[in-house]
């Protein structure tokens, strides 16, 4: 029988792609029913992921956590469910995969112990409905995009592969790949389509995007040179061990004492996130001076770090003084090493935040880019710089990360001012929602800085949590206005702010709509925008007061450019504009589902993203928040 989990996850991640390829068979002269196929596509991978969506929350609400919550227990955490899958891959006579724990891992290339691993939990979830819906969202926006169709709407979709697979993976190498495989798409999408500049702003894009690239390429060589045979099921390294005395002794029989001398010798060296997290906490307790805390993991209580003091991060059946002494004994566990592999990580994913000095990248493109691309690029690309943070460098340098969270914060607040600032001197529709979305995606760095110990770590939690639903809010609002851009772009044929006017009369549909969305991206209370920031601004203030009521002056900066927005594009009146149509119904189709969550989100956070959002966050800082003393 298939493997279920295995199945949706990878039908959700390569289902766009056979609909690309798909369009190859179309003839030339059939641009309409092109349109539709990858209407069909995109909305077939929204439904897959809504399946995916309705069978995890399922899967976690049947576990209990000590107080009888459900959703909180300790199997719905995403690392116990892919340690347990690793652990049944390696056994002896190796266990039959559970058909819906929603972690899904094969052999891809065995020599390098790489494998196409993908599992998923509510903060690749929420990320993955995200995209989906903005995707579909941008295929319907594109219908006004007349040449080379067949070309674009084919490279919408391997965007779209690209992006669902970085979100799901769970092997390094994996991840690596979908992550660059969205800069050809996105290249060329940019400097086929784009405006005047477009070659230009392309080129940028690649450029930044490349040394991104980079960096995590060096920091990916850099983790799998650590031997991590302690942290993995020890039926593993006894497997290893035969092979190698058989292939060293030219042996099919290896004896006790040849057995013995290759475990001594074996190493096992991985790509996966999972293990080299656990490598990364084990060399943070080291490094912080609290080794007498790491300890073998008591398969009997997989509770046991709640519990007690000690961490139990080696895997049954390990010697624990032997383990320690090699971990200590490998780079990974030097400040240096750990510093460095950081830092590459971060600014590997800070380029895609982004972060400033790594923005300016973000305005050309937004300005040069079509409409749809603008969407897909403000609602979704971004968000991948702040889910690598989370999935990636966090867990996997933790130490790092905590030595340096307030200068982390701070980079955070200096893209919270910065990008509003700039945004208020700007004429240019396009250019001042760039730099509006450099100042929100700042609110994401400062929540995930917002580091807690364990007796505050309910306050990084909700810095976490505010972190996440505010990359799902500025996907929603962000592609929303780009999408409102678009509209009048496609009247008035020019984005200056100076000299729009008046469009409030002859567009009301369109007005009211805009409305609740800018509304929503200033943080209105009620709507989708104020639940994150807040969130970030209670751990922030428990974290660093001086760098939360800098956050806090942004609310003031953001209503102030985006209500003169409002006042100089739809109040008063303008003879360029008052013949201008309003909304047409597929126009009026793609802006009503983002004014729809604009408002729900705002609403019923609870009920529709922190309820099963928060139980993965929760896991996330049960597992983070105990290593700093």
């Amino acid at each position: 029988m298939a493997e279920l989990d295995l199945t949706l996850l990878a039908l959700l991640v390569f289902l766009p792609t056979f609909f690309a390829v798909g369009l190859m068979v179309f003839p030339a002269r059939w641009t309409e029913a092109m349109r539709w196929w990858a209407v069909f596509g995109t909305a077939g991978t929204l439904s897959l992921a809504l399946c995916v969506f309705v069978g995890y929350y399922t899967h976690i609400q049947s576990y209990l956590d000590m107080n009888g919550r459900p959703g909180y227990g300790v199997k719905t955490r995403l690392d116990v469910r892919a340690e347990q899958s690793a652990s049944d891959a390696a056994q002896p006579v190796p266990r039959s995969p559970q058909h819906e724990d929603w972690v899904a891992r094969r052999p891809w290339i065995p020599r390098f112990d790489i494998e196409f691993a993908l599992g998923v939990d509510g903060i690749s979830l929420a990320l993955v409905l995200l995209t989906t819906m903005v995707m579909l969202l941008a295929v319907v926006a594109s219908w006004r995009i007349e040449e080379s169709v067949r070309g674009y709407l084919a490279l919408l979709l391997l965007l779209e592969t690209g992006v669902l697979g970085a979100f799901l993976a769970l092997d390094f190498f994996l991840f690596y790949v979908a992550y660059e495989l969205m800069l050809l798409p996105m290249y060329v999408l940019i400097g086929l389509w784009g405006g005047q500049r477009r070659r230009y702003a392309a080129l940028k894009f690649v450029i930044y995007t490349l040394l991104g690239g980079v960096c995590l390429l060096v920091a990916m060589i850099a983790l799998y040179s650590v031997n991590v045979r302690d942290f993995v099921d020890q039926n593993e390294v006894q497997r290893r061990a035969v092979e190698w005395a058989k292939t060293t002794y030219r042996t099919t029989t290896p004896s006790p004492a040849e057995i013995r001398e290759a475990l001594d010798r074996v190493e096992i060296h991985t790509f996966d996130f999972v293990t080299l997290s656990k490598v990364g906490r084990a060399v943070a307790l080291v490094l912080s001076g609290q080794e007498h805390r790491l300890d073998v993991k008591d398969v009997k209580n997989d509770k046991n770090a709640p519990h007690t003091d000690r961490v139990g991060l080696f895997s049954p059946g390990v010697d624990r003084m032997a383990a320690l002494e090699r971990l200590k004994t490998q780079p990974v566990c030097s400040e240096q090493f750990q510093y460095l592999i950081f830092a590459l990580l971060f600014v590997g994913f800070a380029v895609k935040v982004p972060i400033v000095p790594l923005h300016s990248w973000l305005p050309d493109a937004h300005v040069e880019a079509p409409t749809p691309i603008s969407m897909i690029l403000a609602g979704i690309l971004l968000k991948l710089g702040g889910y690598g943070l989370v999935r990636v460098a966090v867990p996997i340098c933790p130490w790092p990360a905590a030595e340096l969270a307030w200068w982390i914060a701070g980079i955070g607040v200096l893209g919270i001012l910065y990008g509003a600032l700039v945004a208020m001197g700007q004429t240019d529709f396009k250019k001042l929602l760039a730099y509006s979305s450099v100042s929100h995606m700042g609110f994401v760095l400062l929540g995930l800085a917002s580091w807690g110990s364990a007796a505050s770590a309910r306050y990084w939690q909700w810095g976490v949590n505010g972190a996440i639903f505010q990359m799902i809010s500025h996907g929603i609002t962000a592609s929303a206005l780009f999408f409102v851009v678009g509209v009048i772009y496609d009247r008035a044929h020019h984005r200056d702010l100076n000299r729009l006017g008046g469009l409030k009369e002859p567009m009301p549909l369109y007005s009211g709509m805009s409305v609740i969305l800018f509304f929503a991206s200033m943080g209105l209370p009620g709507l989708c925008g104020f639940v994150g920031e807040f969130c970030v601004f209670l751990a922030a203030w428990n974290f660093s007061p001086l760098l939360a009521s800098l956050a806090v002056v942004s609310v003031i900066l953001t209503a102030g450019y985006l209500l003169w927005t409002w006042q100089r594009v739809y109040l008063g009146t303008n003879p360029a504009t008052k013949d201008f149509p309003d909304l047409t119904p597929r126009e009026a189709i793609c802006l009503l589902p983002f004014v729809v969550f604009a408002i729900l989100l705002g609403v019923l956070p609870g009920v529709l993203v922190f309820g099963w959002l928060d139980p993965s966050v929760s896991g996330w800082i049960e597992n983070l928040a105990p290593l700093r003393p």
